[in-house]
């Protein structure tokens, strides 16, 4: 049974008895308090069972400060001066200053570099380029740089958290590399999102690491983002959570409606790098909508979705739209939690099109087409989203739920993180048929709790949480003992 030093440096723990019998106030009190201003929000409906309703987490005076600096104006501005580089394709020119994907490879280059100048040295930036040989879509050997911001955290950097947008564009034919291809919403918006943070981030101090990055060779086959997502394998880095922000500039739909208040989160079940193991313990216990990157979804939906960002985020139980794939597939493939934002609809003669008229309809991925409005939305729920995640204690690791014995009762075991501002843990569980957790019960600064609730019947997890009440991602149990 796992245990932790007590106050008075005596190993303390907690058991089924001292579980159920404590007091909610004295269980309350060893774990971090709510944050400041937590607003009451309405109980959802949740089963009967120990703890009580979860609750959205609101956010704090600096988050609301952050949200409050994201300018309107600096993402038009961006949107408009990477569509004027008349074509950002893959394949076309690296070195002609005024056109081409090299010119704005230069352009955003010295925006992230100037942001940085601001950091005190936290923020560095760096052009990560490779050559990528003839494949698919690449016919000759070509020139691929991510252009990289790093904030390095203070307490927890090792800690890494990612967000991208691609920089390159298309026309109607994916090596047309001359035509014009302005590219405005996919993905001028996603990389002005991108930029926008790196400015508003780049002044404050984070506990864990924040990777901000415009990638290259997306739509010729996610070559950027792969090469990124390698290196930081190969490194070693612990990524905990990575989103692609790809076509998040419009509200509007194909047939003139509005959605300016939603935005999807491409959120995949089974995970892309399940192994065979690993499938079959899933295939034995369930878990197929707790995934890593589900689990990381519905953090964005507690912290994000709310009226500090004015936006509603929903989650869509797939990996990406059909036909379509975007960067977090490759951070899936490295076995990463990521998703990708886009937006609610999609008018689809303002993406991949070459810029004509016919018929008396515009086609071209132009400026005109964008919402900026609501791409800065997109940069607020974005933006709550790394603060939150940058801010608070990261995944519980190694989390198992003891399958050693037949017990109607629930034991659960975990790592204690490293954090210095850690306070202690919580665990969350919901019907096997809900989609969103149901019921939380703090637990205490303990690595090991035990809980008069059968596993067999409801979905289990456990999430970390801070003195200042940031609460962590849920870590969904593996069996063991």
């Amino acid at each position: 049974m796992g245990t932790h030093e007590s106050a008075g440096g005596g190993p303390t723990r907690s058991t089924r008895r001292t579980f159920l019998t404590a007091s909610a106030a004295a269980t309350a009190a060893t774990v971090a308090a709510p944050l400041a201003g937590t607003p009451a929000a309405a109980d959802t409906v949740a089963p009967p069972g120990p703890g009580h309703p979860v609750r959205p987490q609101p956010p704090d005076r600096d988050l609301t400060a952050l949200l409050h600096e994201i300018d309107r104006d600096r993402i038009e501005a961006t949107v408009r001066r990477l569509a004027a580089f008349g074509t950002r394709h893959t394949l076309s020119s690296q070195d002609d200053p005024v056109r081409g994907i090299g010119a704005a490879r230069d352009w955003i280059h010295a925006q992230l570099t100037g942001y940085a100048a601001a950091s005190g040295g936290r923020m560095t930036v760096e052009l990560q380029s490779y050559i990528q040989q003839p494949a698919s879509r690449i016919p000759t050997p070509t020139t691929i740089t991510n252009v990289v911001a790093t904030l390095r955290g203070d307490t927890a950097p090792d800690r890494v958290y990612v967000i991208t947008g691609h920089y390159d564009s298309r026309a109607t034919d994916v090596m047309d590399a001359v035509s014009d291809a302005p590219g405005a919403d996919d993905d001028a918006s996603g990389v002005a999102v991108v930029l926008e943070l790196a400015r508003v981030l780049a002044t404050r101090r984070t506990e864990a690491t924040i990777v901000l990055a415009a990638v290259a060779g997306e739509e010729q086959g996610l070559y950027g983002s792969a090469y990124l997502a390698g290196q930081l394998k190969a490194a070693g880095v612990d990524v905990q959570g990575m989103f692609s922000n790809d076509i998040v500039g419009s509200s509007t739909a194909d047939d003139g409606t509005r959605d300016p208040r939603s935005v999807r989160l491409f959120a995949e079940g089974v995970p892309t790098a399940e192994t065979p193991a690993e499938a079959s313990v899933r295939q034995s216990v369930g878990g197929e909508n707790d995934s890593p990157s589900r689990q990381l979804a519905r953090f964005v939906s507690d912290v994000a979705d709310n009226g500090a960002t004015g936006m509603r985020v929903r989650v869509i139980y797939r990996r990406d739209r059909y036909l379509r794939g975007s960067d977090h597939i490759s951070f899936l493939r490295e076995g990463w939690p990521a998703g990708r934002f886009t937006e609610p609809n999609e008018d689809f003669a303002h993406q991949h099109q070459d810029v004509r008229v016919a018929d008396g309809v515009q086609y071209g991925d132009l400026p005109e087409f964008c919402d900026f409005d609501y791409i800065t939305r997109v940069a607020r729920v974005n933006g709550a989203t790394l603060w939150s995640l940058a801010q608070a204690p990261g995944t519980p690791k190694g989390v198992t739920v003891v399958t050693t014995n037949l017990t109607n009762d629930t034991t659960l075991r975990w790592q204690r993180g490293t954090e210095p501002d850690l306070a202690g843990y919580e665990v969350v569980w919901r019907e096997t048929t809900a989609p969103e957790w149901q019921k939380v019960l703090p637990v205490g600064d303990v690595t090991e709790v035990t809980i008069d609730l059968s596993k067999d019947n409801v979905f289990f997890g456990v999430r970390a949480v801070d003195s200042s009440g940031h609460r962590s991602p849920v870590a969904f149990p593996k069996p063991g003992s």
